[in-house]
């Protein structure tokens, strides 16, 4: 069994369909809107492979006005693209995101998958990383799963305790270690295997100028796309200061 693994969309479906679609299942792990140009395709896609997805918090912040909670250096460019997201769907795909669970269970190929987009013990907002291990132990001890699945960084990891395992996939629409690929797990008869998949990033960028976000957003956003390094966004936005 083939169980593929995605997360932090970020309304980039170019970046989605160079997924390959050689799987079983689908299970999502939230931020599918925000960041990028497309995201009431990147929502029918999820939709037609019946895909089990959670939400996440920049869903949480379209679907009910609540506030993003990202980092500062993304803030700016989150509330822009988050106006045209308003634009860009309807109260259909909007009310799907709003009705998806914070987390959810599923049983496949005899594996319990625990699904959340940051941590079970916190469900939208905290950032771990891939290198806080103890805190992930802890995170691990409160769920009764084999496999705990997460997002919300954009930095892929496979964590083993023993004969259970943290598996974050990484970002399929914007990754931030570096690696501008499109990032997203397999999950081979119980094996996560983190894949890349490589895509026509300028498609994206091209979507994104002529979306009608201010000059400086689409100047930030692209450069993330095309390096992979948030970095990026933050020395930009300190030297405008």
């Amino acid at each position: 069994m083939r169980v593929l693994v995605v997360s932090d969309i970020h309304a980039n479906f170019a970046a989605l369909r160079a997924v390959p679609e050689k799987f079983d299942h689908v299970l999502c792990l939230g931020d599918t809107v925000d960041y990028g140009p497309d995201p009431k395709p990147c929502i029918e896609w999820l939709q037609e492979r019946d895909a089990i997805a959670v939400r996440g918090n920049h869903d949480e912040a379209l679907a009910t006005g609540q506030e993003i909670g990202c980092s500062p250096r993304m803030r700016l460019l989150a509330e822009a693209t988050q106006r045209l997201m308003r634009v860009e769907l309807g109260a259909f795909e909007t009310e799907y995101l709003g009705t998806l669970p914070l987390q959810s269970e599923v049983v496949l190929g005899g594996l319990r998958f625990h699904l959340v987009h940051a941590t079970p013990s916190s469900p939208l907002y905290p950032y771990v990383r891939p290198d806080e291990l103890w805190r992930w132990e802890e995170e691990l001890e409160k769920t009764a799963c084999d496999i705990l699945l997460v997002g919300h960084t954009h930095l892929p990891m496979v964590l083993k305790f023993g004969k259970r395992m943290v598996v974050n996939p990484g970002s399929v629409g914007q990754p931030r270690d570096g690696d501008p690929r499109a990032a997203y797990a397999v999950i081979d008869d119980g094996e996560p295997l983190l894949e890349r998949a490589t895509y026509d990033i300028e498609a994206t960028a091209k979507r994104l100028a002529a979306a009608s976000l201010p000059f400086d957003v689409t100047d930030s956003l692209t450069r993330l796309l095309r390096t992979g390094e948030p970095n990026a966004v933050w020395e930009e936005g300190r030297s405008r200061a």
